[in-house]
């Protein structure tokens, strides 16, 4: 009878893979068909995990199969030292999906900078700088002309997905890395920034409503990013605010987002039009005006709200008839394909970066297809996606999810 080959891995290297991943032990053990209590001798070190059991750990926590045979546990910062300060998120005990989604946006853009060294391709800086005793809407109007987008191209876009994928490619060209995350639950985050400099890095959550929903929340998180250059703002792990203080920010960043998104200039003129009193607004009304910049109707009631279009009472009716129309809709089916995945989460300058360095023998193929999580055999797809986005429209293809 053939026994099992054990694995004479690290006990104390177990333990922190699985609490680095934010792990209790009973749903590890379920994944590999074990009893928790065996899983626990193994970290202890009273027993050892076979091969294949140790090959399915390091599969399930994602960390390469060779970590668990160092004599100590890597050194590694927390990651609340990286990203922003989030509502609810406490700095520590992130579930595992969102700490896998802050790892992955942590090591791609370590790639770029490191690909880009290498290539001798020179890093944008992004230095746009705002400032909590600023105006929301001179803070938007700032951000939107830093990012070049004019009130003619936006009004001559045809879909909110045209919109997104504009926007992002705005703030990308800005020096801002932009990727999206799957399977982490909206209450939790629907985006993130790292603060790190030079190539800071914002994650868009791939399960939002509508591509409407990620614009705002790009310019919501990027809003967070230039008050981070301004020094109004630290990493979760050095963020001492309180929660009222707190949200005073958020609700700068919101604002600001909106004013960006629809200037002041462009609202007025279409509010003479519709002369609707700040008390009136329902949310068809609303859907009505928001789909005239391609952004959500609750986006839209924001920079209402701000311009003294819209009452804080009509506000919260609007709000809530929005997210009362959400749980109405039904959940998305179907999936991505491989290729467009890949393109809506790492985003097209680190796709384009990797394949740059692929193409003149800087990396491996194997080293690619683990940057892109894509597959080789997809590559020529992948390369004939980018090639063909450069004549045609966008559409509804930059989901992430």
């Amino acid at each position: 009878m053939r026994t099992s080959t054990p694995a004479l891995v690290n006990p104390t290297v177990l333990t922190w893979a699985r609490q680095e991943s934010g792990y209790p032990p009973e749903p590890v053990a379920k994944r590999l068909n074990v009893k928790p209590e065996r899983l626990l001798a193994w970290e202890r070190g009273d027993l050892k995990p076979t091969v294949r059991q140790a090959q399915d750990l390091a599969k399930f926590y994602r960390r390469p199969f060779g970590v668990f045979f160092l004599p100590q546990p890597p050194a590694l910062p927390p990651l609340a030292a990286e990203y922003r300060r989030l509502p609810g998120v406490r700095p520590g005990v992130e579930s595992p999906e969102f700490r896998l989604a802050l790892r992955v946006m942590s090591q791609r853009r370590e790639v770029a900078l490191e690909l880009s060294e290498e290539l001798g391709v020179g890093v944008e800086d992004f230095n746009f700088t705002a400032h909590l005793s600023e105006s929301t809407t001179a803070v938007g109007a700032r951000l939107r002309e830093a990012l070049g987008i004019t009130a003619d191209e936006q009004l001559g876009w045809t879909s909110d997905w045209q919109a997104w994928r504009r926007w992002r490619e705005a703030v990308e060209t800005a020096g801002v890395l932009v990727f999206q995350f799957p399977k982490v639950s909206l209450a939790q985050a629907r985006g993130v920034t790292l603060f790190k400099f030079p190539l800071p890095a914002i994650g868009i959550n791939s399960k939002e409503s509508s591509p409407g929903a990620r614009s705002f929340t790009l310019l919501h998180e990027l809003t967070h990013l230039a008050l981070a250059v301004g020094n109004e703002e630290r990493t979760a792990l050095g963020e001492t605010r309180d929660d009222a203080g707190w949200l005073e920010v958020e609700r700068f960043a919101e604002e600001a987002a909106s004013a960006a998104l629809i200037p002041s200039e462009m609202l007025s003129s279409i509010l003479q039009k519709m002369e609707v009193p700040p008390d009136a607004w329902d949310i068809s009304l609303m859907r009505s005006l928001a789909g005239k910049f391609n952004i959500t109707p609750l986006a839209m009631a924001t920079r209402l709200r701000t311009a003294g279009g819209l009452s804080w009472a009509g506000y919260n009716r609007c709000k809530f008839e929005w997210n009362q129309y959400l749980d109405t809709l039904p959940k998305r089916k179907g999936f991505a394909l491989p290729v467009d995945k890949t393109l809506g989460r790492s985003g097209r300058p680190f796709v384009q970066l990797v394949l740059e360095a692929l193409d003149m023998n800087r990396i491996t193929a194997v080293q690619a297809s683990h940057y892109l999580d894509l597959r080789f055999e997809h590559f020529d797809k992948l390369r004939n996606e980018l090639r063909i986005e450069l004549i045609r429209p966008a559409g509804a293809f930059d989901d992430g999810e």
